[in-house]
């Protein structure tokens, strides 16, 4: 790290969350995830990093000023930098002005301060998922599951994995939570349908994001991997149901229902809706299209609920603009129904 920016530390402070920060608020010694980073200019030439710092309550754009390329080459992406700096409003956003940086060891670190974890109960939920998993009927699709849930090591990830890295539960065991928030609710729409498969249903939502455990690192910071770049967890889920099919094959000695299997993969390959959202097919039978709808609801209702929870501006009665939802959202809650502490308007 260039020295121009190694000052000296009086005494370590007690942490701030990000969620805490006040404007005008000054920090001497804090720890932050560097989550991106990025070497800009100026109008006058002059060069800036911007850069996004993280903890496990939420994020905040950083800037230094009079930077210069040793000290951008040098600073983590994806690792951990001590900074001192203030907090400052930018047209109505927070942001943080970096004044100085030191290195840190990763492991004197306690990892759990800086990713964001899902505020449920990972055992209560994991259990509550097997046990309406364990209702499917249909052999087959009952001998897949557990295939699945049998896997101990895709399992363990399955319940740490987020669900996405921005958009939605995207914390520590948003995976699980959403996963389990499909299966609830397929619970209580799909018996209103009483021509569709309840067993290819609940099979199906807990296949169709099961490759983000392998799309998604998720140590450090949220991020792709390799195998998610290069083949993303709808592919990744369709092979595994090829192999998990496979090898139940072996062991039973009579072949898995070709056409089972097939539906299942259409699941999964068709459940982000459109084909502009990333499916590579559209929804082509009654329980698929009713995934996509459950999945899509789940997803743009956190969405939705994160902007009213993340917004720190109490004066205003909407959020800031959301390009993903194309909308500003409106923030008050007019019947007095929703938990207090999900309500910062």
């Amino acid at each position: 790290m260039s020295s121009k920016l190694l000052l000296s530390w009086e005494t370590q402070m007690a942490r701030r969350y990000i969620s805490e920060l006040q404007p005008g608020e000054h920090l001497d010694d804090q720890v932050f995830l560097i989550a991106s980073k990025d070497l800009r200019t100026t109008t006058q030439g002059n060069l800036y990093i911007h850069a996004v710092l993280v903890d496990r309550t939420g994020q905040v754009p950083a800037r230094l000023w009079q930077a210069t390329e040793d000290i951008f080459s040098n600073l983590p992406e994806g690792g951990f930098a001590r900074f001192k700096g203030r907090a400052e409003n930018y047209k109505g956003t927070l942001q943080f002005i970096i004044e100085a940086i030191r290195p840190v060891e990763e492991h004197d670190l306690d990892l759990s301060e800086f990713l964001p974890q899902t505020d449920q109960d990972i055992d209560q939920m994991w259990a509550r998922c097997t046990e309406i998993l364990e209702t499917i009927q249909q052999p087959d699709l009952r001998r897949l599951v557990d295939a699945f849930l049998k896997d101990p090591e895709l399992m363990r990830r399955f319940r740490t994995a987020p669900a996405a890295i921005t958009l939605h539960h995207s914390y520590l065991g948003g995976l699980l939570e959403h996963t389990l928030n499909l299966l609830e609710m397929a619970l209580l729409v799909i018996p209103r349908y009483p021509e569709l498969s309840v067993d290819l249903v609940l099979a199906g939502i807990l296949l169709h994001d099961i490759g983000k455990t392998a799309e998604l690192t998720y140590r450090t910071s949220f991020a792709y991997t390799d195998e998610g770049h290069l083949l993303g967890h709808l592919m990744l889920a369709t092979l595994w149901v090829d192999q998990k099919c496979a090898t139940i094959e072996e062991e039973t000695g009579q072949p898995f229902p070709e056409q089972l299997k097939w539906v299942l993969q259409h699941i999964i390959l068709s459940h982000h809706g459109k084909y502009e959202f990333g499916s590579p097919k559209l929804p082509a039978l009654p329980e698929a299209i009713a995934i996509h709808h459950l999945d899509n609801l789940d997803a743009k209702v956190k969405m939705y609920l994160t902007e009213i929870e993340k917004d720190r501006d109490p004066q205003s009665s909407w959020s800031k603009f959301n390009r993903v939802l194309e909308t500003k959202v409106y923030k008050l809650d007019v019947t007095g129904n929703r938990p207090p502490e999900k309500t910062k308007a």
